[in-house]
C-alpha cells in the first residue's frame, strides 16, 4: 500500500478482521442488511437500475452490490479490503448471483482508468472512513456518465449523531463494534454538499435514515440530523 493512497490502513484492517461475518445476519453487519432494502428501493426509485452499469464504491462484503445485481444491474464492486472482497466473491458464487464482479482498486485509480463509464455510482457508509472524502466524491463524479446518478450515505457530525450513532449504537446497544466510527471523521451535510458542488455534481434529493432500537425498525424521512443520504446527478451537458 502506497503512502498516498486515500485509505486508512487501520480502517482496512478493522473491516478485514470482520470479513468472515459480512453475511452473518446476526453479526455486526446486521444493520447493513436491515437497511439495505430501504437504500436499494430509494436508489431504484430515482434511477431504475435494471439494465444499467453500476459501481459500488467501498462495497465491503457486497451487500448492496449483490442486491443491485439481483435487480438486473451490471455491477462492479470495488474496495481495498481484500478479505472482504473475497467474501463478496464467495457469496456471489454460493448464491448464484449473476451480473456482479469485484475488484481491489481505489476509486481514484478506477476514475483515471474508466472515466464516464457508469450509469449509477453508489458510495454508502464509506466517506467517513477515508482520510480525504472530497477525493472520493471527485472520483465518483468522474466515473459516472453525463446525466448519470451518484448516491452517497454517511453520518452527520453533531452532538445528536455522536450520542446516537457512536455512544448509543456502539457502546450502549452494541449494534456496531466499538470504534467503528470516529467523531472527527463524520461529515456534515453542508460539507458533503460542498464536495459535490466542487466535483460538478448537482444535489437532487436528500433523505434521512431513522431507526427505532426497540422495534429494530428503519425508515426514511427528511431528518438528516444523524444518518443521511444524497442523490446527486452529473449534468447531461457536463464535459
Amino acid at each position: 500500500m502506497t503512502n498516498n493512497l486515500n485509505a486508512d490502513p487501520a480502517e482496512l484492517a478493522k473491516f478485514s478482521e470482520l470479513a468472515h461475518r459480512w453475511w452473518d445476519l446476526d453479526s455486526e453487519f446486521r444493520p447493513l442488511h436491515e437497511i439495505n432494502p430501504l437504500r436499494l428501493d430509494w436508489i431504484d426509485g430515482i434511477s431504475p437500475i435494471a439494465g444499467q452499469r453500476a459501481l459500488d464504491v467501498g462495497c465491503g462484503g457486497g451487500i448492496l452490490a449483490d442486491a443491485m445485481a439481483r435487480k438486473g444491474a451490471d455491477v462492479l464492486g470495488i474496495d481495498l479490503a481484500d478479505k472482504a472482497l473475497k467474501v463478496a466473491q464467495l457469496h456471489a458464487l454460493e448464491a448464484g448471483t449473476r451480473g456482479v464482479k469485484y475488484r481491489e482498486v481505489s476509486v481514484e485509480a478506477l476514475a483515471a482508468e474508466q472515466p464516464g463509464s457508469f450509469d449509477v455510482v453508489t458510495c454508502m457508509e464509506m466517506l467517513e472512513h477515508v482520510p480525504q472524502p472530497a477525493s472520493v466524491v471527485q472520483a465518483c463524479a468522474a466515473l459516472v456518465k453525463p446525466g448519470g446518478w451518484v448516491f452517497f450515505s454517511t453520518i452527520h457530525r453533531n452532538f445528536k449523531a455522536f450520542m446516537l450513532a457512536i455512544v448509543g449504537a456502539e457502546y450502549v446497544l452494541g449494534m456496531l463494534p466499538r470504534g467503528t466510527h470516529e467523531y472527527q471523521k463524520l461529515i456534515r451535510p453542508s460539507e458533503l454538499a460542498a464536495y459535490c458542488r466542487s466535483a460538478g455534481l448537482e444535489l437532487r434529493q436528500t433523505k434521512g435514515l431513522q431507526h427505532n432500537p426497540v422495534t429494530r425498525r428503519y425508515w426514511l424521512n427528511d431528518d438528516t440530523s444523524v444518518n443521511y443520504m444524497f442523490a446527486t446527478q452529473r449534468p447531461a451537458a457536463s464535459l
